[in-house]
C-alpha cells in the first residue's frame, strides 16, 4: 500500500483536500486499498486553515511516504527549518514530492525547484519566478512532471493531478473510474490551459453563451456564421454584431481558439496521430493546425506532444 503525506502548512486552503476524494475512490475501486492517508505537520498538533477551523495531524518526525504532497495557503510565510529538513529528505526517500498552488513557494524555499519546470496558481505564477529566479516557472499548465517533483496549479487543479498519479500508479481505467464517480466533464491532462475558453470569452447573454456551447459540443464541423447564427436564432449580420460586442473576438477568431484549446488536450494525451487531432477538432488541416498552434502557444503541436510525453 502506498502513504501519501498530507503536509498542513498554517492557514493552509482546504482544496487541498479536494485530492483526498480521488485517492478515497481509488481505494474503492480494488479489492485492496491502494492508498493510506495521513495528514502531517512538524509539531503532530492541529494545523488551522485558511477558514479558520482546525484539522488534527501527526508528526512527520522519523515517518516515511511514497509520496508527500504540500498545500498552498492565501499568505505564504517562510517554513520552518524542521519543514526544510523533511521535505529535503523527502526528496531522497519517496517517489515523488508534489505541491498544489502556492504550495510550490514552500518546496521552493527549500530548494527543492532549482533547475526544475514547475507551475503554480496563474495569479502566484511571476511572483514565483521572481523570488526564485534559478526555477523554471511555466504559469499556464494544470500540472507538470519534472522527475520526482509534481507540481500543479491552484483550486481544481489538485484533482487533476491526484489522477494523474492514480493512473500512473494502479492504470488508466481505474482513473477514468473515479473521474466519473466525482462527477468530472473530463479528465484534464497536464499541459491543458489553465484559462478556460468559455469563461476567458465571457459571454453576457444567455444566447451567446449557448451559441459558444454549441460551438465547442460540433467543433468537427464546419462552424459557419450561418450555423452560430441559427443556433443563436439571429440574422448573420445581428449575431456577427452581437457575439463582437460581447466578446471582443470574431466568431472565426473565438472558433479557432476553441479548436486550439481541444486539440492541444489531445495532442497532451498522445493517443491520436497529429492528423486524427486535426481532423478531430475541426482543423480538418494539420498544416492549419500547425499555424494556429504556433499564433496560440509559440510551438508547433508535435514539440508540445513530446515535452508532455516525457512527463
Amino acid at each position: 500500500m502506498r502513504k501519501i503525506g498530507y503536509l498542513l502548512l498554517p492557514n493552509f486552503q482546504v482544496m487541498l483536500f479536494g485530492g483526498l476524494s480521488v485517492f478515497e475512490l481509488a481505494n474503492q475501486s480494488g479489492s485492496e486499498p491502494f492508498y493510506e492517508i495521513s495528514l502531517i505537520s512538524e509539531k503532530g498538533k492541529a494545523v488551522k486553515s485558511s477558514l479558520g477551523y482546525s484539522v488534527s495531524t501527526d508528526s512527520f518526525d522519523g515517518a516515511t511516504f511514497d509520496t508527500v504532497i504540500v498545500g498552498g495557503a492565501l499568505r505564504v510565510e517562510a517554513v520552518t527549518p524542521g519543514v526544510t529538513a523533511f521535505l529535503n529528505r523527502a526528496l531522497n526517500s519517496s517517489r515523488r514530492v508534489a505541491s498544489m498552488c502556492t504550495g510550490a513557494f514552500y518546496l521552493a524555499q527549500a530548494g527543492l525547484l532549482d533547475g526544475r519546470r514547475v507551475t503554480t496558481h496563474w495569479a502566484y505564477a511571476r511572483q514565483l519566478q521572481s523570488a526564485y529566479p534559478r526555477v523554471k516557472v511555466d504559469e499556464d499548465r494544470i500540472f507538470i512532471v519534472d522527475g520526482p517533483i509534481w507540481t500543479a496549479a491552484g483550486m481544481s487543479a489538485g484533482a487533476d493531478l491526484a489522477l494523474a498519479m492514480v493512473e500512473k500508479d494502479v492504470g488508466r481505467d481505474v482513473a477514468r473510474l473515479v473521474a466519473r464517480k466525482l462527477v468530472m466533464f473530463q479528465r484534464r491532462a497536464g499541459g491543458q490551459l489553465q484559462h478556460s475558453v468559455l469563461l476567458d470569452l465571457e459571454a453576457k447573454t444567455e444566447r451567446i453563451q449557448r451559441t459558444l456551447t454549441y460551438a465547442k459540443n460540433h467543433l468537427q464541423t464546419s462552424l459557419t456564421v450561418n450555423q452560430l447564427a441559427e443556433a443563436a436564432n439571429l440574422s448573420p449580420r445581428q449575431f456577427s454584431r452581437a457575439f463582437r460586442a460581447e466578446t471582443g473576438r470574431s466568431p472565426a477568431k473565438a472558433i479557432e481558439t476553441l479548436r486550439v484549446e481541444a486539440a492541444r488536450a489531445l495532442v497532451e494525451q498522445g493517443r491520436l496521430p497529429i492528423d486524427s487531432v486535426a481532423r478531430e477538432v475541426g482543423f480538418m488541416d494539420k498544416n492549419r493546425m500547425r499555424r494556429a498552434f504556433l499564433r496560440a502557444f509559440g510551438q508547433p503541436p508535435q514539440v508540445i506532444q513530446r515535452n508532455a510525453a516525457m512527463q
